[in-house]
């Protein structure tokens, strides 16, 4: 793969596109808008277009969201209505079954507390169909939630503490949401990926934990993930190949400027930016700078759809009467 920060599935495979210009063997993709929302289905066949793809086989639905105010209920909704669609064709959730919602991430560091912060939201269940089994509905479904922490305010890996409760309340799904990293500012906070694969704790920021998925567990493991930081040097390195590409289309096509321009190596460049950057700020990560509002509202967004997912049997009205 390459030498580029990303999480994301549909941003792997445009990098793939823009190299070897098509597509990747062992990679099927489908589009969809549902009015201004777009949905990418990637689904990784086999073994060629995982290691071309850089993430195991398996299911990967990104939900790119419109611009929006944070506090637009409408546009919110829409959205959370798309995620629990999705999470429902991927999670089939079944009578009698036990779902733990994990939330990734560090509370004090506001671009790396959207886990914790959905799992605030989550309709809890599991205590009161143990304890009060008669005023529970057999139809809802039974939930519980953790945030563990990271393991530099813990000192246990993550994947540790998941694996241990896992071993203990046995639940037949595990959803994990983190945040994540992107190549493209545009996608920051505002997009949001689904995948069956698992996950891997810090990857996005190169700080790479045990995973959390089915091969670790056990049992199916769906991680929920949204871009809310991208890498200073892929946005350095970005920047100098628009002011690059401008110069080539303005040099006198077949002149030594041009001759030179065409002749840059895109990788060499990508390491010396790094090599200029990491001694003075190491591996530094850039989030807009209203990341605590957008976080507050994107939790609330992928709660809601998780809510909606692990209970189709209510309505949201219903779910919120039930929290409050």
């Amino acid at each position: 793969m390459y030498n580029v920060r990303t999480d994301l599935a549909i941003e792997a495979r445009e990098l793939y596109k823009k190299q070897h210009k098509g597509e990747i063997d062992g990679v099927i993709v489908k589009e969809e808008n549902k009015d201004d929302i777009k949905v990418t289905s990637v689904e990784v066949v086999n073994e060629d277009g995982a290691i071309k793809m850089g993430k195991p086989k398996g299911n990967y639905i990104t939900i790119e969201v419109p611009e929006y105010t944070h506090y637009d209920g409408e546009i919110m909704e829409r959205v959370s209505n798309t995620l629990a669609d999705s999470l429902k064709d991927i999670i089939k959730i079944k009578e009698n079954a036990t779902a733990l919602v994990v939330g990734l991430g560090n509370w004090n560091v506001t671009p790396d507390s959207l886990g914790p912060k959905v799992t605030e939201k989550i309709m809890i269940t599991r205590h009161l169909k143990s304890v009060m089994p008669d005023s529970i509905d057999d139809s809802v479904t039974s939930v519980c939630a953790l945030a563990p922490g990271v393991l530099g305010t813990t000192g246990i890996e993550t994947g540790e503490i998941i694996k241990s409760i896992v071993d203990k309340i046995k639940p037949t799904i595990v959803i994990c949401i983190d945040a994540l990293a992107s190549r493209r500012l545009e996608r920051v906070n505002r997009t949001i990926q689904i995948g069956d694969t698992g996950i891997s704790p810090g990857a996005g920021v190169g700080n790479h934990r045990m995973q959390i998925n089915k091969e670790n567990l056990g049992i199916p493991v769906i991680a929920i993930g949204v871009p809310t930081v991208v890498d200073a040097a892929t946005i350095a390195n970005d920047t100098i190949d628009l002011v690059l590409d401008e110069m080539i289309q303005s040099a006198e096509k077949g002149g030594d400027f041009y001759k030179m321009l065409k002749n840059i190596d895109k990788r060499e460049k990508s390491k010396m930016i790094k090599e200029v950057l990491n001694p003075y700020i190491g591996d530094l990560m850039v989030t807009p700078k209203e990341v605590d509002v957008v976080i507050d509202s994107v939790s609330k967004i992928i709660a809601d759809g998780i809510n909606m997912a692990l209970q189709p049997q209510l309505d949201m009205d219903d779910i919120n009467k039930f929290m409050n």
